[in-house]
Protein backbone atom coordinates (compact mmCIF):
# COMPACT_ATOMS: atom_id res chain seq x y z
CA UNK A 1 0.00 0.00 0.00
CA UNK A 2 1.63 3.37 -0.93
CA UNK A 3 1.35 6.09 2.03
CA UNK A 4 1.70 9.22 1.02
CA UNK A 5 4.51 11.17 2.99
CA UNK A 6 4.39 15.18 3.68
CA UNK A 7 7.06 17.30 4.50
CA UNK A 8 5.01 19.07 7.21
CA UNK A 9 2.42 17.66 9.63
CA UNK A 10 0.47 20.91 9.47
CA UNK A 11 -0.11 20.24 5.61
CA UNK A 12 -0.85 16.74 6.25
CA UNK A 13 -3.36 17.24 8.68
CA UNK A 14 -5.45 20.30 6.47
CA UNK A 15 -5.09 17.46 3.75
CA UNK A 16 -6.57 15.20 6.08
CA UNK A 17 -9.56 17.54 6.24
CA UNK A 18 -10.12 18.77 2.70
CA UNK A 19 -10.16 14.77 1.81
CA UNK A 20 -13.08 14.30 3.65
CA UNK A 21 -15.52 16.59 1.71
CA UNK A 22 -17.71 14.78 -0.51
CA UNK A 23 -16.06 14.35 -4.35
CA UNK A 24 -12.78 15.00 -2.75
CA UNK A 25 -9.73 12.77 -3.35
CA UNK A 26 -6.26 13.09 -1.50
CA UNK A 27 -4.92 14.44 -4.52
CA UNK A 28 -7.58 17.18 -5.06
CA UNK A 29 -7.39 18.02 -1.79
CA UNK A 30 -3.33 18.46 -1.37
CA UNK A 31 -3.68 20.85 -4.95
CA UNK A 32 -6.16 22.64 -2.66
CA UNK A 33 -4.43 22.85 0.47
CA UNK A 34 -1.57 24.50 -1.65
CA UNK A 35 -3.59 26.70 -3.56
CA UNK A 36 -4.73 28.09 0.21
CA UNK A 37 -0.82 28.43 0.85
CA UNK A 38 0.09 30.46 -1.89
CA UNK A 39 -3.06 33.31 -1.14
CA UNK A 40 -2.25 36.11 1.43
CA UNK A 41 -2.95 35.16 5.16
CA UNK A 42 -6.08 37.51 5.16
CA UNK A 43 -7.27 35.57 2.41
CA UNK A 44 -7.23 32.62 3.87
CA UNK A 45 -8.26 33.89 7.48
CA UNK A 46 -11.55 35.61 5.58
CA UNK A 47 -12.07 31.84 3.68
CA UNK A 48 -11.71 29.85 7.13
CA UNK A 49 -13.70 32.83 9.20
CA UNK A 50 -16.66 32.68 6.28
CA UNK A 51 -17.02 28.59 7.31
CA UNK A 52 -16.76 29.29 10.98
CA UNK A 53 -19.03 31.77 10.43
CA UNK A 54 -21.56 29.95 8.33
CA UNK A 55 -22.16 26.82 10.99
CA UNK A 56 -22.08 28.72 13.80
CA UNK A 57 -24.58 31.33 12.86
CA UNK A 58 -27.04 29.55 10.17
CA UNK A 59 -30.37 28.38 11.06
CA UNK A 60 -33.35 26.71 10.02
CA UNK A 61 -36.84 28.50 9.07
CA UNK A 62 -39.27 28.04 11.40
CA UNK A 63 -42.21 27.74 8.98
CA UNK A 64 -40.48 25.66 5.80
CA UNK A 65 -36.96 24.41 7.57
CA UNK A 66 -34.68 26.05 4.65
CA UNK A 67 -31.37 27.34 5.79
CA UNK A 68 -31.80 31.50 6.27
CA UNK A 69 -30.01 33.92 7.98
CA UNK A 70 -33.18 34.70 10.49
CA UNK A 71 -35.42 32.95 11.96
CA UNK A 72 -37.79 33.48 9.08
CA UNK A 73 -36.34 33.27 5.51
CA UNK A 74 -36.90 35.59 3.03
CA UNK A 75 -39.37 33.63 1.07
CA UNK A 76 -41.45 32.50 3.96
CA UNK A 77 -41.23 36.42 4.99
CA UNK A 78 -42.16 37.73 1.81
CA UNK A 79 -45.71 39.17 1.30
CA UNK A 80 -45.35 38.53 -2.64
CA UNK A 81 -45.56 35.07 -2.27
CA UNK A 82 -48.41 33.42 -2.45
CA UNK A 83 -48.90 31.18 0.46
CA UNK A 84 -51.28 28.80 -0.27
CA UNK A 85 -49.25 26.69 -2.43
CA UNK A 86 -46.31 24.71 -1.15
CA UNK A 87 -43.71 23.12 -3.07
CA UNK A 88 -42.24 19.80 -0.90
CA UNK A 89 -38.90 19.42 -1.76
CA UNK A 90 -35.80 17.05 -0.09
CA UNK A 91 -33.17 19.95 0.55
CA UNK A 92 -32.26 23.46 0.16
CA UNK A 93 -30.81 22.79 -3.20
CA UNK A 94 -33.78 22.25 -4.30
CA UNK A 95 -35.01 24.91 -3.12
CA UNK A 96 -32.52 26.41 -5.47
CA UNK A 97 -33.36 24.73 -8.44
CA UNK A 98 -37.03 25.35 -8.27
CA UNK A 99 -36.32 29.46 -7.65
CA UNK A 100 -33.63 29.73 -10.70
CA UNK A 101 -36.69 28.34 -12.58
CA UNK A 102 -38.67 31.57 -12.15
CA UNK A 103 -41.62 30.27 -12.36
CA UNK A 104 -43.03 29.16 -8.70
CA UNK A 105 -43.97 32.02 -6.78
CA UNK A 106 -45.40 29.82 -3.47
CA UNK A 107 -43.67 28.70 -0.76
CA UNK A 108 -41.74 25.55 0.26
CA UNK A 109 -41.37 22.77 2.90
CA UNK A 110 -38.39 21.05 2.91
CA UNK A 111 -38.20 17.62 4.59
CA UNK A 112 -34.90 17.15 4.79
CA UNK A 113 -34.05 13.98 2.87
CA UNK A 114 -36.35 11.13 1.74
CA UNK A 115 -37.48 8.26 3.11
CA UNK A 116 -34.73 5.29 2.31
CA UNK A 117 -34.92 2.28 4.42
CA UNK A 118 -31.90 1.58 3.64
CA UNK A 119 -30.16 4.42 5.34
CA UNK A 120 -32.24 4.01 8.02
CA UNK A 121 -34.44 7.33 7.48
CA UNK A 122 -37.91 6.76 7.99
CA UNK A 123 -41.03 9.52 7.96
CA UNK A 124 -40.25 10.23 11.42
CA UNK A 125 -36.35 11.57 10.52
CA UNK A 126 -37.65 13.83 7.96
CA UNK A 127 -40.01 17.44 8.46
CA UNK A 128 -43.67 15.26 7.33
CA UNK A 129 -45.67 16.01 10.36
CA UNK A 130 -44.54 20.02 10.11
CA UNK A 131 -46.16 19.97 6.52
CA UNK A 132 -49.64 18.30 7.64
CA UNK A 133 -49.71 21.17 10.60
CA UNK A 134 -49.26 23.88 7.58
CA UNK A 135 -51.82 22.37 5.73
CA UNK A 136 -54.17 21.52 8.83
CA UNK A 137 -53.86 25.63 9.38
CA UNK A 138 -56.47 25.60 6.79
CA UNK A 139 -54.39 28.33 4.40
CA UNK A 140 -53.06 26.06 1.58
CA UNK A 141 -54.93 24.82 -1.32
CA UNK A 142 -52.32 23.08 -2.89
CA UNK A 143 -49.45 20.95 -1.82
CA UNK A 144 -46.64 20.01 -5.16
CA UNK A 145 -44.44 17.36 -4.75
CA UNK A 146 -41.25 17.54 -6.18
CA UNK A 147 -39.11 15.45 -5.06
CA UNK A 148 -36.66 13.32 -6.86
CA UNK A 149 -38.17 10.61 -9.24
CA UNK A 150 -36.50 8.04 -7.51
CA UNK A 151 -37.85 4.65 -5.90
CA UNK A 152 -37.46 6.47 -2.76
CA UNK A 153 -38.80 9.61 -3.64
CA UNK A 154 -41.96 8.10 -5.12
CA UNK A 155 -42.36 6.20 -1.84
CA UNK A 156 -41.82 9.49 -0.01
CA UNK A 157 -44.40 11.35 -2.58
CA UNK A 158 -46.90 8.41 -1.60
CA UNK A 159 -46.32 8.35 2.00
CA UNK A 160 -47.06 12.12 2.34
CA UNK A 161 -50.06 11.49 -0.33
CA UNK A 162 -51.65 9.15 2.51
CA UNK A 163 -51.14 11.44 4.97
CA UNK A 164 -52.89 14.41 3.41
CA UNK A 165 -55.57 12.14 2.08
CA UNK A 166 -58.81 13.69 2.81
CA UNK A 167 -57.66 16.86 4.22
CA UNK A 168 -59.10 19.72 1.78
CA UNK A 169 -56.11 20.58 -0.03
CA UNK A 170 -54.66 19.62 -3.74
CA UNK A 171 -52.51 17.17 -3.79
CA UNK A 172 -49.87 17.64 -7.59
CA UNK A 173 -46.84 16.26 -8.74
CA UNK A 174 -44.16 17.28 -11.86
CA UNK A 175 -45.60 16.54 -14.95
CA UNK A 176 -43.00 13.80 -16.00
CA UNK A 177 -40.71 16.04 -17.74
CA UNK A 178 -38.44 15.36 -15.42
CA UNK A 179 -36.75 11.92 -16.32
CA UNK A 180 -36.91 8.72 -13.91
CA UNK A 181 -34.21 8.46 -11.75
CA UNK A 182 -33.30 11.89 -11.80
CA UNK A 183 -32.76 14.42 -9.03
CA UNK A 184 -33.84 17.82 -9.30
CA UNK A 185 -30.40 19.53 -8.71
CA UNK A 186 -29.41 17.93 -12.20
CA UNK A 187 -32.37 18.54 -14.22
CA UNK A 188 -32.26 21.97 -16.32
CA UNK A 189 -34.24 24.76 -15.83
CA UNK A 190 -36.35 24.78 -18.41
CA UNK A 191 -37.50 21.46 -18.35
CA UNK A 192 -37.92 21.86 -14.33
CA UNK A 193 -39.51 25.21 -15.04
CA UNK A 194 -41.78 23.15 -17.74
CA UNK A 195 -42.55 20.22 -15.22
CA UNK A 196 -43.77 22.78 -12.65
CA UNK A 197 -45.96 24.89 -14.81
CA UNK A 198 -47.84 21.49 -16.33
CA UNK A 199 -48.04 20.01 -12.98
CA UNK A 200 -50.53 17.24 -12.80
CA UNK A 201 -52.81 16.02 -9.59
CA UNK A 202 -50.66 13.22 -8.03
CA UNK A 203 -53.28 10.63 -8.12
CA UNK A 204 -53.61 10.73 -11.45
CA UNK A 205 -49.65 9.85 -11.70
CA UNK A 206 -50.55 6.58 -10.20
CA UNK A 207 -51.91 5.74 -13.38
CA UNK A 208 -55.22 4.61 -11.76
Amino acid sequence: MNIEKYPSKLLENAVNEFSKLPGIGRKSALRLVLHLLRQEASEVSAFGNSLIQLRNEIKHCKVCHNISDTETCQICANPARNNSVICVVENIRDVMSVENTQQYNGLYHVLGGIISPMDGIGPSDLEIESLIKRVDSGEVIEVILALSTTMEGDTTNFYIYRKLKGKDVKVTTLARGVSIGDDLEYTDEITLGRSLVNRVNYENSLGK
